[in-house]
């Protein structure tokens, strides 16, 4: 088992508490401008990505994150048999911050949102650093998939 993705991983998941804990004590309700294009605002998303779902309540939660649940167990199984160090990487990253909105749904019964991008008339949904870990990661995973993992097989399909 890789020590460094191991050790990135929870480094991902304590960021994200302490990034939740600060925002829940200092935003508050209110929003705070830092650059023209990117605010701090709190945002309770009680669904998945881009707030779909948002609308099943405390019994919502549970359900999400029993299912999330069962998504970190299915890793934690391929996580033992990774040989590459990268996707070792973007598992754990994937792990730890599908963790961290575990706790947060299990601990107010919905996650914790926070960073705000917006420019141009456009505005991203307000997202968190273990939003971030998971995207980041199941991006590398299909980056991998799709690039790497015949060249480290050495199957490399000829043209």
């Amino acid at each position: 088992m890789n020590k460094f993705a191991l050790f990135t991983g929870l480094i991902i998941f304590i960021l994200d508490q302490i990034t939740k804990m600060l925002v829940l004590e200092l935003v508050a309700e209110k929003n705070i401008a830092v650059l023209p294009f990117f605010n701090l605002v709190l945002v309770w998303n009680r669904g998945i990505s881009f707030g779909l779902f948002n609308d099943g309540g405390a019994s919502g939660a549970l359900i999400l994150s029993v299912i999330s649940l069962l998504i970190v167990g299915g890793l934690v199984i391929w996580l033992m048999k990774i040989q590459d160090k990268y996707l070792t990487l973007a598992a754990c990253a994937i792990i730890a911050g599908a963790m961290g909105n575990i706790i947060d749904r299990i601990r107010y019964g919905a996650v914790v949102d926070f960073l705000d991008f917006h420019a141009f008339g456009w505005h991203y949904p307000a997202f968190n650093i273990a939003d971030s870990a998971i995207v980041l990661g199941i991006a590398f995973i299909l980056f991998d998939s799709i690039f790497l993992e015949a060249k480290r097989k050495g199957t490399i399909p000829h043209v």
